[in-house]
């Protein structure tokens, strides 16, 4: 899952400045836009008055928005033909899992990662620790590969998130993505022209889509975190160079992972491979340090001449996920707040390993244990 700013919105309380990311459920159920909140106590204070929200929006007559598309923004402007569809209720993980801090937070913050935020400090892990990140890129990788199970037409996104989430809880991990900053799922599905952290929702996948599935698990106290992107049915010839450069832009910025490169290389290397073949990447969302922390230092920018911090060494465990796009870079976010898009509507590719840097390269924590590690859109 990328890194990058997560917009806030203020209180929906009368009277209240405070910057809010709690959403009212009820009112995305229903489709309501807005209704942010800063915490749970403005939420119950202002439950009396909020409520009636609902009722006016439930007595609208079956007929009426049977006809209509789901919208929850009509104001906002799509950029391509993805629309958002309803989400299921939110699932739930027993409580015996082990689960990051944000996990039963109210708005979902991570306070460790709050705590260390701004320092370029990198943490170079003990030997147990790095068995723990082995671990858990092990476990990451069979539930993504569960995923690439499921995916077909007419598969809803939203089955997917089922499918990884069922498949965290069966090997003991919590799915990192729920309730990060309120992240409503258990991973994200980004379809064509969204670029990344796109809401498994009630939409079937059709004939010609991408979609890329992101998973990240946490297994005590260590997070995994990979992607890739999938062909669904028959895909254009345009859309299989763009997923197949996207991929080689990952394998070629991973090829340069040793100790004593500096970490701003990374982009230098995939922003050449891409623009030689015709496509932009996208500079909004960036690799990120991995262990403990969902996301930590170093960041991990795609794009050339950016100035990121430090240098690579041993028992660094960090993300290398290059989003690279068919027209611009520039991308634009839903009302959501997650759903990132590019802002003329063409199709965007993502893959994403997180690595181990070594004495001498790097081990790929989360490549696959079969069909000598190729992703799974060569296997067709």
């Amino acid at each position: 899952m990328a890194a990058a700013d997560t917009a806030v919105r203020v209180c929906g309380t009368e009277g209240c400045p405070n910057p809010a990311r709690l959403q009212c459920p009820k009112c995305l159920q229903l489709g309501i836009p807005g209704s942010f909140f800063c915490s749970q106590d403005c939420f119950k204070g202002s439950w009396g008055s909020h409520k009636k929200l609902h009722k006016v929006a439930t007595l609208k007559p079956a007929e009426s928005s049977a006809q209509k598309p789901y919208n929850p923004w009509p104001g906002y402007r799509f950029t391509g033909r993805i629309r958002p569809f309803p989400l299921s209720p939110k699932r739930e993980v027993p409580d015996h899992i082990a689960r990051p801090d944000y996990a039963t937070h109210a708005e979902g913050v991570p306070s460790s990662e709050l705590a260390v935020k701004g320092s370029t400090q990198i943490r170079v892990l003990s030997d147990e620790e790095i068995e723990g990140m082995r671990v858990a890129g092990r476990l990451g990788r069979e539930v993504l590969d569960a995923a690439a199970a499921a995916i077909a037409v007419g598969v809803t996104t939203d089955e997917l998130d089922r499918v990884v989430h069922e498949a965290c809880v069966d090997r003991e991990c919590y799915p990192s993505p729920l309730n990060y900053y309120t992240f409503p799922k258990s991973c994200c599905t980004s379809v064509n022209e969204v670029i990344c952290h796109g809401i498994p929702d009630l939409r079937p996948l059709e004939d010609g889509d991408i979609v890329n599935v992101d998973v990240t698990v946490f297994h005590h106290g260590f997070h995994g975190d990979l992607n890739e992107t999938f062909f669904v049915g028959k895909v254009n010839d345009s859309s299989k160079k763009l997923v197949r450069i996207t991929h080689e832009c990952l394998s070629k910025g991973i090829d340069a992972v040793k100790p004593g490169v500096r970490y701003r290389e990374v982009g230098n290397i995939i922003q050449k491979h891409a623009q030689a073949n015709g496509y932009s990447v996208v500079k909004t969302y960036c690799g990120h340090g991995i262990n403990q922390l969902f996301h930590t230092s170093p960041s991990v920018p795609h794009y050339a001449k950016n100035k990121a911090v430090g240098v690579m060494k041993p028992g660094h465990t960090f993300t290398i996920e290059p989003m690279i796009s068919e027209g611009t870079w520039r991308d634009d976010t839903w009302p959501d707040n997650w759903t990132a898009v590019t802002t003329d509507g063409k199709r965007s590719a993502q893959f994403e390993h997180t690595l181990l840097v070594t004495e001498t390269g790097c081990d790929v924590l989360t490549a696959r244990r079969d069909s000598d590690g190729q992703p799974h859109f060569m296997d067709s």
